[in-house]
């Protein structure tokens, strides 16, 4: 029994006294020290939670979304990851740039936060791969040829354009900050140079009263052609990317079975008559409103959709075969996608129509996915800064010449970006394929575009000046379509492309 009782109180441990580390504490020392611990795990808790997330978390966070298809359920009915793409690229320009209400450069945060989450974006595309033929020499000198990988041909080419396009945005916002001559309505004078248009949250540009100087007048000027051009090279590569992406089926199926049921009898009978004038065509469309101008789009859209099948069906029993002549219908869509054109640069600030959206909606490819809400987004940018300098030109305007307050200009940013007077497409098109001086080096010319189309422009312009003459001579209206085929695109960038159909 007393054997048995000191054993207990061998195994009994010393509660009163512990040895750490060869510092012998007590009891109480030792409770004060582990509270002590849980006091600085807290604190370093509540410290985590409230300083930002670093850069592995944001990209942890943001290819995530991407994976599960922007379904956090992890169902699996989130979208595709192309669409998923378009989304977040959109949906981070919209963080990032908002609307720019004005002429002033981003803040250094910002600039570094869109410069760093794009090329997180950016970099799905250095893994979109081709295989190409390579030829590679053994030790023993032999020459094979092999199968090697290389980054896609239209990601090669487009994905650096459009960094250059997006760089020359930025830098052109950030000259404007030792501006001094340009200034901005402050909160207590709203009311009295308050913009009346539908605009009226966009604050009022101010200059000085005497207008502003030659050399920031001639320097604003440059400003607008230097946006213009990455305006216009954005649009290209975006009316590219929407034109390769394939047409769903489900925007198919939805189509009636005619051109007639589309556009309309009225609409119909201008298009198909023997003589075909584009801007008596237009002059005769309601076009007062956004609406009314996006529902001609769509209508026209969907009958070239409907000629371009019709052409294609190969069975006489087809339910998209026609009765007119392959020629005819080739000619009718020519003249719907001459509309189409005036259309794209007479109102550039209208939405994308219901095929644009279709196609970016049901669209699987990825890189074209990256390229269409990239390019999109610079073309959106460029445009409303490009509207912010009209303003200011606008305001100088004004400053010249008071009486001309009455007289409303359209700026490019005012709601459907409406140009006044007429509009001659001819003219247009020789406009936009001269845009520059010979002697002038275009945003073109600098990424190698316009290479190899100066013998195509000449016979172009040749071709241009003999109709003209023959026009005189047989006293015909200047303005009618003859059945030479323009290229959608070829206008948009002043340089020939393929045709989407060859």
């Amino acid at each position: 029994m007393v054997r048995a009782v000191e054993e207990e109180k061998l195994e009994v441990p010393a509660v009163e006294s512990q040895n750490i580390n060869g510092w012998k504490l007590t009891r109480k020392e030792t409770i004060k020290a582990r509270n002590i611990n849980k006091a600085d795990d807290s604190a370093s808790a509540i410290v985590k939670e409230n300083s930002p997330p670093s850069d592995m978390d944001m990209m942890k966070e943001k290819f995530a979304k991407l994976l599960l298809g922007e379904d956090m359920s992890g169902g699996g009915k989130g979208v595709s990851s192309a669409l998923a793409l378009s989304n977040a690229i959109t949906n981070l320009a919209a963080s990032a740039f908002g609307e720019q209400k004005r002429l002033e450069p981003m803040q250094l945060e910002t600039k570094a936060k869109w410069r760093k989450e794009i090329d997180w974006l950016l970099s799905v595309t250095d893994y979109i791969v081709e295989f190409v033929a390579s030829k590679q020499k053994s030790k023993d000198g032999t020459i094979m040829e092999i199968m090697v990988t290389k980054q896609r041909t239209d990601l090669q080419m487009n994905i650096p354009a459009l960094r250059k396009l997006d760089t020359m945005l930025l830098d052109c916002l950030d000259s404007f900050k030792d501006q001094t001559e340009i200034c901005y309505t402050s909160k207590d004078d709203e009311g009295k140079t308050a913009r009346k248009d539908d605009k009226w949250w966009i604050p009022t540009p101010k200059v000085p009263p005497n207008g502003l100087s030659d050399t920031t007048r001639k320097w604003l000027q440059f400003q607008k052609d230097s946006v213009n051009q990455v305006h216009k090279a954005a649009l290209a590569i975006n009316a590219q990317v929407l034109t390769e992406m394939e047409v769903p089926e489900n925007y198919i199926e939805s189509l009636p079975k005619n051109g007639r049921a589309s556009l309309g009898d009225s609409i119909y009978r201008s298009i198909t008559d023997e003589y075909f004038d584009p801007d008596y065509f237009l002059s005769t469309m309601d076009l007062s409103s956004e609406h009314k101008i996006l529902d001609l789009k769509n209508r026209i859209e969907a009958s070239v959709i409907i000629w371009r099948r019709k052409m294609t069906a190969k069975d006489g029993k087809s339910a998209w075969s026609s009765a007119v002549s392959m020629e005819k219908r080739e000619l009718f869509e020519d003249r719907a996608e001459t509309i189409l054109l005036i259309l794209k640069h007479r109102f550039p600030g209208i939405p994308q129509s219901s095929l644009d959206i279709s196609k970016i909606q049901y669209n699987r490819d990825i890189g074209q996915a990256i390229l269409e809400s990239y390019s999109r987004i610079i073309e959106s940018r460029a445009f409303t800064v490009m509207s912010r300098i009209e303003d200011v030109m606008q305001a100088d305007d004004l400053a010249h010449d008071p009486s001309n307050g009455e007289v409303k200009r359209f700026p490019m940013g005012d709601s459907l970006g409406v140009s006044d007077g007429t509009f001659n497409d001819k003219e247009e098109v020789e406009k936009l394929s001269s845009a520059e001086t010979p002697n002038s080096m275009t945003l073109l010319d600098f990424m190698g575009w316009g290479e190899g189309d100066e013998d195509t422009e000449k016979d172009t312009k040749e071709e241009i000046r003999s109709k003209e003459s023959d026009a005189k001579l047989l006293s015909k209206p200047p303005n009618i379509v003859t059945n030479k085929r323009v290229s959608y695109l070829e206008n948009l960038t002043g340089s020939r492309s393929p045709t989407a159909r060859h």
